[in-house]
C-alpha cells in the first residue's frame, strides 16, 4: 500500500492522541437472525459485542469501534465445522477541522465547517470460505452540516488490500491491492422526541466504488451499506441506551449481488440494540 498514505494514517493518529475536550466511550451489544454472507445463502444469527469510543481535541475530531462478531453455525468457522465464525473489525477515523486549525470560518449554507478524514479499516476473519484479512486506509474532505446533533458528510478515497485463505480449497492468495476506489460516507447521530420520549437517529450511510478485478479476476461491484438505528435513552442521562438497529448492505465486500455470490451477498438485517456509556 501506498507509503504516503500510511504516513497519513499514521499522523492522523498521533493527532488524535492529543489531551480530549470531550470523549464518549461505549460498550455495545447486538443480535440479529438475519444477517448474510457472500455465496452463503442462509440467513445467520449473529451475537456483536462492540467498543465504540469517540471524542474531540483542540483541532478536530476521533472514532474508533472494533467489534467482534460471533456467528452461528449457519456461517462455520471452517469446511464441516459446527462452531460459527468469529471476526474481529476496527474502524478508526480522525477528523481535523480547518477552522480549529488556520482560525478562519468555513461556513456556508447549512455547512458549519470544514475538514479533512484520515483513518484505516481492519479485519480478521476465521471462516470456512474466505477467512479475510482486510486492510484498509482513507483520506478525503469532509463537510459538517449544522443540524442538531451532527452530520457529516465525505469524500473519501480508499486504497484496500486482503489475504484471504479458503479452507475447503486449502488455497490462499498473497496480499491483493484492489484498484483505488472512492466512497461517499455520511455519518450522523441527531436527537428527537416523540412525546417527550427523549430518543436519537444514529448511523452510517457509506455509497462505495467498484474497486476494480478482484483478486480472483472477477469484476466488483458498487456498494451501498446503510447501518442506522433509533435509540431510546433509557437511563435518562445518556449512560444506558436501547433500541432498534437495521443494516441495507447490497453487493456486500464488492460482490454482485446479482452474480455468483448470490442472495447473500445482499443483507437486509433488523437487530436489537443496547449500549453502555462511560
Amino acid at each position: 500500500m501506498n507509503k504516503k498514505f500510511a504516513w497519513l494514517a499514521l499522523t492522523a493518529a498521533a493527532a488524535g492522541a492529543q489531551a480530549a475536550d470531550w470523549s464518549d466511550t461505549a460498550l455495545t451489544y447486538r443480535q440479529g437472525s438475519a444477517f448474510a454472507e457472500p455465496f452463503n445463502t442462509k440467513d445467520i444469527s449473529k451475537n456483536i459485542l462492540g467498543l465504540t469510543h469517540a471524542s474531540g481535541y483542540k483541532y478536530g475530531s476521533n472514532f474508533f469501534n472494533v467489534d467482534l462478531l460471533m456467528s452461528d453455525s449457519k456461517d462455520p468457522a471452517s469446511a464441516g465445522s459446527s462452531t460459527g465464525a468469529q471476526e474481529v473489525y476496527a474502524v478508526y477515523r480522525n477528523t481535523v477541522d480547518l477552522s480549529k486549525v488556520t482560525g478562519n470560518a468555513y461556513k456556508f449554507g447549512i455547512v458549519r465547517g470544514v475538514g479533512v478524514t484520515g483513518g484505516f479499516d481492519f479485519n480478521s476473519k476465521a471462516d470456512a470460505g474466505y477467512n479475510s484479512k482486510k486492510r484498509m486506509l482513507v483520506v478525503g474532505p469532509t463537510l459538517m452540516l449544522d443540524v442538531p446533533g451532527f452530520l457529516n458528510i465525505s469524500l473519501l478515497e480508499l486504497f484496500e488490500s486482503n489475504s484471504p485463505y479458503s479452507t475447503y480449497s486449502h488455497s490462499g492468495v498473497g496480499r491483493y491491492t484492489y484498484k483505488s476506489h472512492p466512497m461517499i460516507g455520511l455519518s450522523w447521530g441527531i436527537p428527537f422526541q416523540v412525546a417527550s420520549v427523549p430518543l436519537s437517529f444514529e448511523g452510517y450511510a457509506n455509497f462505495i466504488a467498484a474497486k476494480g478485478k478482484n483478486e480472483f479476476g472477477a469484476d466488483t461491484a458498487a456498494e451501498t451499506n446503510i447501518d442506522m438505528q433509533v435509540m431510546y435513552d433509557l437511563s435518562g442521562t445518556k449512560t444506558f441506551k436501547v433500541g432498534l438497529q437495521y443494516q441495507h448492505w447490497k453487493n456486500k465486500f464488492g460482490n454482485n449481488a446479482s452474480g455468483p455470490a448470490g442472495s447473500g451477498a445482499f443483507a437486509k438485517t433488523p437487530m436489537v440494540r443496547a449500549e453502555y456509556h462511560f
